[in-house]
């Protein structure tokens, strides 16, 4: 029989318990276990094509990306972490000019002091708005923040060892972007465009459960579009014809178009992206600057996340002008600084 309760007339009604089991889903770790499944039942025919030339050659690419990128990823996910959850959101209102548009470029440079990955950015925006910091300044942190900090321009140091001035140049395109859209915003923005964030990050979660929580999510996200990025790059390499990879090469336009084009559908962390843009050594240092001034704007997750916080309409409108933005400045930068 079911359970009943006394209503208030003193009448009985039923009182079904809502429990329900829960579905079964395909996850990461299902993920794992069949490939490792798949390699024991087919480890024959892998060892085999594995002495294969351009197989060869894919492996070598992709495992020297990966390795390359993995400790400035980790590294630069924990400090975003530590950001998201233990600086205070009111700092950034406290600190940021009255003035809309002095704040922009204040914003903008404050992601050198203050870094967070693409994934992080955009609840630190939430929670600067939410604050009372205006929004054009707080768009500026979002797009700065993951494209100017240090480690992502270390890590483009390292990936770039014989061009030093692609790390002048990614800083300076960077900047200007992230200005330019805050001052974009702040003269053609409109206030139904965008849906301001309803609650804050983390709520209801410990500084050490949200810490933890923060790292593991964005190293495991992060981590998939790191290894994605590497084998799109290592197959470009070994599969794609040289003389193809030529030809897009050498039209000046279409090879930033194309490389711009790329960082949108790749979406790899801002930390380990360099990595990906220096084995692309096919292209020229402008087509790979707006690899790297792309990626950290607008990319397919990113466009997922501002849609989801900020509304779709925003994101309909900001993600394109961004892209347009962003390529425009990294070929006016790339014809000055290389």
């Amino acid at each position: 029989m079911w359970p009943v309760t006394s209503t208030e007339a003193g009448t009985e009604s039923p009182a079904p318990a809502d429990r329900r089991e829960p579905k079964w889903r395909f996850g990461s770790v299902e993920a794992l276990a069949a490939l490792l499944i798949g390699v024991v039942i087919f480890r024959g025919p892998i060892s085999s094509g594995l002495s294969h030339a351009a197989l060869a050659t894919w492996t070598t690419v992709f495992i020297a990306i990966v390795t390359q990128a993995m400790p400035f990823l980790v590294f630069g996910v924990a400090l975003s972490a530590v950001i998201a959850v233990f600086v205070p959101p009111s700092f950034f209102a406290r600190a940021l000019p009255s003035k809309p548009a002095l704040a922009v470029p204040v914003a903008s440079t404050a992601g050198v002091v203050l870094p967070g990955c693409e994934c992080a950015s955009v609840p630190v925006a939430g929670a600067m708005m939410r604050r009372g910091v205006t929004p054009s300044a707080a768009l500026a942190f979002l797009l700065a923040a993951p494209a100017i900090n240090p480690i992502v321009l270390t890590a483009t140091a390292v990936a770039f060892p014989d061009n030093p001035e692609m790390v002048a140049a990614r800083f300076l395109a960077s900047l200007i972007v992230a200005c330019a859209m805050g001052w974009l915003w702040l003269r053609a923005g409109k206030t139904e465009w965008l849906r301001p964030p309803s609650r804050p990050s983390f709520e209801g979660q410990s500084r050490a459960a949200a810490f933890w929580g923060s790292v593991r999510h964005d190293v495991v996200h992060a981590g998939g579009f790191l290894v994605l990025g590497a084998m799109a790059a290592a197959t470009l390499k070994a599969v794609v014809p040289e003389e193809w990879l030529q030809a897009v090469a050498g039209n000046p336009v279409f090879s930033v178009l194309a490389l711009a084009a790329l960082a949108v559908l790749l979406s790899i962390c801002s930390e380990a992206d360099a990595f990906v843009a220096a084995s692309l050594s096919q292209f020229s240092l402008t087509a790979r600057l707006a690899f790297l001034v792309v990626g950290p704007t607008v990319d397919l997750k990113l466009i997922a996340m501002q849609a989801g916080t900020f509304g779709r309409g925003f994101a309909a409108r900001f993600a394109p002008t961004t892209f347009a933005v962003a390529v425009l400045v990294s070929v006016l930068v790339g014809a000055v600084l290389l």
